[in-house]
């Protein structure tokens, strides 16, 4: 039973060691990918104001083809006035004439208005590209700081995962899946403990229990916080075995 004792002990020294790297990186990933949100929100804003300022132009080249036709007919139908027969003929020009000014008309007002437009979204994409850059050089920063980190504690983080698929591989089936049972279920992850003073994370055992605790002979597990008490010295042993 000491060796299994001694297997879970392994097993939450691991464990608790990778959690503390993993604490190193800090909230480095998380804030990565939170930059790499904005990045992608400020590149389809970009695109979505390229996108406008080329249809703005077709729409431009559009209108100003449409006034030239307006201006050709007006000017066609202005000559045949000057040859028309009777009154009825000269209305229904005029009519045509007054429909061609109102094209124009609409035409130019839609050109003001594009190409007001035109001069606002040009600033707003500088605005937004020095905004993208500056977002994009912080990017950078924190991959470069989280790369360091990364390399400061591969090593160790590496050499321990080989450890845990060792403890794991020689660890009972049982044991192993009570193990992960009470890890999964605790904020702190600490399913095994040491007993310091008579206590086990600062609450006192019964005596009867330490008693226990002592014998290194059966599992202990503690009532008032469900985990598994163990011997320090098993923690101690797990520290010099797997300390680089």
């Amino acid at each position: 039973m000491e060796e299994v004792l001694q297997q879970l002990a392994n097993l939450q020294y691991i464990d608790s060691r990778i959690d503390e790297l993993k604490q190193l990186r800090g909230d480095l990933p998380e804030e990565i990918l939170d930059i790499e949100t904005d990045i992608n929100r400020l590149e389809a804003k970009i695109g979505r104001l390229e996108e406008e300022k080329k249809e703005l132009k077709v729409e431009r080249d559009n209108l100003e083809l449409e006034i030239k036709d307006a201006e050709s007919k007006m000017e066609k139908y202005e000559e045949q006035q000057m040859s028309v027969r009777n009154n009825r003929e000269y209305d229904a020009l005029t009519k045509e004439i007054e429909s061609q000014k109102q094209v124009i008309e609409n035409s130019q007002s839609r050109l003001e208005e594009i190409e007001k437009r035109l001069q606002e979204v040009d600033p707003e994409m500088e605005e937004l590209q020095e905004k993208l850059d500056d977002v994009k050089d912080l990017h950078e920063e924190k991959k470069e700081n989280l790369e360091e980190v990364k390399k400061k504690t591969q090593e160790e983080e590496d050499m321990l995962l080989d450890k845990r698929e060792e403890v794991e591989e020689n660890i009972d089936k049982r044991y192993l899946k009570s193990y992960k049972r009470l890890r999964n279920g605790l904020s702190n992850g600490l399913a095994v403990v040491p007993m310091e003073r008579g206590a086990a994370l600062g609450m006192a055992l019964p005596p009867q229990t330490q008693v226990e605790v002592r014998k290194k002979n059966k599992i202990i597990i503690d009532e008032n916080s469900g985990r598994i008490v163990v011997h320090p010295s098993f923690f101690e042993n797990a520290k010099e075995e797997l300390t680089l």
